[in-house]
This record gives C-alpha cells, sequence and structure tokens, in this order.
C-alpha cells in the first residue's frame, strides 16, 4: 500500500485531486443507491413496477445520456462539466430524501443518472490528458480509489440508514456539495486538446460531423463492441453470484453475510494488488495480449461455478454453506483479477483509438456502447438463470458466461493481432511495450 501511495504522490496535483474526486464520488454513491430500493418499496410503500421505474429510469438517464456529457466535455472544457455533474447530483441525491411523490422521485432519480453522465467522461479525458505518458499507471491508481468508494459506501450507508434514509441521502448529498467547492476552488481549468473539436482549415465542426467521425472509427467502434461482454461478466457480482448464493444458501443471515463477502473480496483484492498486477503486466506483455489475458480471466472465472454445479448439493449444514459461498467467492476474486489485468489498457487504448482527438466524446460513446451491452446481457442472464432452474440444468449459465469471455478474447485478440488497436506491430507479432 506504500507503494501506491508513493504513485499516487509522484503524479501532477490534478491527477491527484481526479482520484480523490473519484473516490469520494463513490462513496457517496454506495451508500445510498444499495438502500434506495428498500426506501421506496417500504418506507414510501411503493409497487414493485415503480420501484423498478425510479430506478431504471437512473440508469437510463445516465447511459442515454454519456455521449451527450463527453461532447459537452470536448466542447465547453473538463472542469465545468465535472462541477456541473456534482451539483446537479447534489440536488438529485437531496430530493430523493425529501420528496415522495413519483413525479418528483422519476426527476430526482433522472438528475442523479444524468449527473454521472456529466462528469464520467469528463474525469477520464482529464485523466488522460494530465497523466500523459503515464496514462496506464494513472488508471490502475484510478481504479483503486473508484474500488475503495465502492469499498467503503455501503458500510457507511448501512450505518447512516439506522438513522433515516432522510439522514443518508441529505448525508450523501452533502459529501457532493463539498466535493463540488474543492472542484471550484482547487481543480484547474483543462479543455480538450488544441484542435479537437475544429476542421483542418480551423473552422469549428458542428456537433453531428464530429458524432459522424466517430462512428466512422471502425477500430473504435469495433473495441468497444468487444469489450462490452467485459462489462456483462463483471456485472454477475451483482446480479448471477448472489443469486447463486440465495438459490443453494437461502435467504437468511448466511446469504447476507455470503454475498457482502462477494463485494469485500472483488473490491480489497484491487486496493491491494491493482498496481502491482498492472506493473506486471507492463513488464511482461502488450496492451493487447492484456486486454486478452483479462477477459478470458473473467470468462474462467465462472469455471468453479460450472464445476461445483456437478457436485450434489448437500442437504444442509457446512458442506452447503460452503457450495453456496465458496465458488461465487472465487468468481467474484478472478472477476476482479481480470478486471485489474485489462482495465487500465483498455482506458488508455481508447486513448489512443481516438486519436487523442475528442476524447471524452469517445470515453461518452463508449460508455452508452457497454451500457446497452450491459442491459441486454443481464436479460439474457436473468434468461438463462430461468431455464436452468426450469430444466434443472445449473450449469447452464455458468457455460454460456464463460464462452462469452472466451468468444470476446477471442475477438481482442483478433483486433491485436491486425494492428486495430494501434500497438506496434513487427512481422505480424506485437513488440513489448516500453517500460
Amino acid at each position: 500500500m506504500k507503494g501506491t501511495l508513493a504513485q499516487v504522490r509522484s503524479h501532477d496535483r490534478s491527477v491527484r485531486l481526479l482520484m480523490v474526486n473519484q473516490f469520494t464520488i463513490n462513496l457517496g454513491f454506495y451508500m445510498l443507491m444499495p438502500y434506495l430500493a428498500a426506501h421506496l418499496s417500504g418506507s414510501l410503500g411503493l409497487a414493485g413496477w415503480v420501484v423498478g421505474l425510479v430506478l431504471g429510469v437512473r440508469n437510463f438517464s445516465q447511459q442515454g445520456m454519456f455521449l451527450i456529457g463527453g461532447t459537452l466535455a470536448d466542447r465547453l472544457g473538463y472542469k465545468p462539466m465535472i462541477i456541473a455533474g456534482l451539483v446537479l447530483r447534489v440536488a438529485g441525491f437531496a430530493a430523493l430524501g425529501l420528496v415522495d411523490s413519483v413525479p418528483a422521485l422519476l426527476a430526482a432519480s433522472a438528475a442523479t443518472g444524468l449527473a454521472g453522465a456529466l462528469f464520467n467522461p469528463a474525469t477520464r479525458a482529464y485523466l488522460a490528458a494530465d497523466a500523459g505518458d503515464r496514462r496506464v499507471e494513472a488508471f490502475a491508481l484510478f481504479n483503486v480509489f473508484y474500488q475503495a468508494g465502492i469499498l467503503l459506501g455501503p458500510l457507511v450507508g448501512m450505518v447512516l440508514t439506522g438513522a433515516g434514509f432522510r439522514v443518508t441521502c441529505l448525508t450523501a448529498a452533502g459529501i457532493f456539495a463539498v466535493l463540488s467547492l474543492v472542484q471550484i476552488r482547487s481543480l484547474p481549468a483543462r479543455r480538450a486538446a488544441d484542435g479537437a473539436g475544429t476542421e483542418p482549415g480551423g473552422a469549428r465542426e458542428t456537433v453531428l460531423a464530429q458524432w459522424r467521425g466517430i462512428l466512422a472509427n471502425r477500430p473504435f467502434l469495433l473495441f468497444a463492441a468487444a469489450m462490452t461482454g467485459s462489462y456483462v461478466l463483471t456485472f454477475q457480482v451483482y446480479l448471477a453470484l448472489p443469486l447463486e448464493v440465495r438459490r443453494l444458501g437461502g435467504d437468511g443471515a448466511f446469504a447476507g453475510a455470503a454475498t457482502a463477502a462477494l463485494f469485500a473480496v472483488s473490491g480489497l483484492s484491487t486496493v491491494l494488488f491493482q498496481t502491482r498486477v498492472t506493473a506486471w503486466c507492463r513488464a511482461h506483455t502488450t496492451p493487447g495480449r492484456a486486454l486478452t489475458r483479462g477477459l478470458l480471466m473473467m470468462g474462467g472465472a465462472f469455471v468453479p461455478l460450472l464445476l461445483a454445479a456437478a457436485v450434489p448439493v448437500p442437504d444442509g449444514g457446512p458442506g452447503r454453506w460452503l457450495l453456496a459461498a465458496g465458488p461465487p467467492a472465487v468468481a467474484a476474486l478472478l472477476l476482479a483479477v481480470g478486471t485489474m489485468i485489462a482495465y487500465p489498457f483498455e482506458m488508455d487504448t481508447i486513448v489512443r483509438l481516438s486519436g487523442d482527438r475528442l476524447v471524452a466524446t469517445h470515453y461518452g460513446l463508449y460508455n452508452t456502447v457497454c451500457g446497452i451491452g450491459i442491459t441486454v446481457g443481464n436479460l439474457l442472464t436473468g434468461a438463462a438463470l430461468d431455464a436452468a432452474r426450469a430444466a434443472g440444468a445449473p450449469a447452464l449459465p455458468w457455460l454460456s458466461l464463460a464462452a462469452l469471455g472466451v468468444l470476446c478474447a477471442a475477438a481482442v485478440r483478433w483486433l491485436h493481432r491486425s494492428g486495430r488497436l494501434g500497438d506496434p506491430v513487427v512481422a505480424g507479432r506485437a513488440e513489448p511495450a516500453a517500460a
């Protein structure tokens, strides 16, 4: 951990601030959002479909507006979009704790989602610009702060929610308010690189012209499509793995503790080992190969569950508990390792494929593509889980997810070997990256 902190201190002040910024964003977000559904259905007594609608509006407003947020960041500057997103989330989180009518809740939920669409692409583009040649290392550190916020947020939220959900909402809003003031005061202004958003003759490009140019960037679109599967796989920590724990372990205290352990394993492993994994990958492989290996690791994360499906399920006792908790925990760990391998190189590859031009817009479109993929992938995963229960074939979902990892890894490997990822290629083979 000392080595990680030393790396953080070696970066520019703006990069350090963006890392702390992301930790605080995730802290505030995850201290509230895991408990929102229970508040809506319990305290407010809303129907299940209304709860789903409120949560769905938040996700849709974020995923659907990423491209807009990225475009605005490239045209108006990164700092204004970061601050606008933070301020909007202050309003959204405060409203979630103060209002009880469905229209007001929908508006508050949409505001929290739009906030993420504004500051996410801007933050990543800003980090990529100021980290310079140390982008891969910076994104590895960024992921440490990102996961630390996810790890700590629900614990803080659990304590605050004991005093009332309104307290949690207002505390989260206060955190974002303080963070907004810090960004206004301390974050240097930063715009896209000179020439971004202009035509060769110097005239300002229209937004539609910029979007057409990005949509014509075939290597970028192919990469986004290939990497979408990685987000489907990692999302199973929230969907398929907890459902598997409950299928075998029931809905009691054990299932709750085992599910919490999934998130603890994922977050702690990233905080402790991300920088070491990235340093090893940079020294021993190329970005394209690291991405391929990360995807293979994510697909392989479901092999323990596939093997466990062939084991007779004990009637009860420690044996059943071990079968319910062990394979999902191993899967969560392997998913975290795969993400540690791939994520820094993934973020760097997006910048390279953009040609350092309209980087925030590229990040925005990339997030939108992956968000659509997560939605479709989760629907298919849910269908596979239902089909597995109906057919008495518990291996079906795990086999499908493992195959998705292999398919995505093969697609990225093809992009890498064909030179479409921008890696240096010599004699049909990518050369090791410089240290």
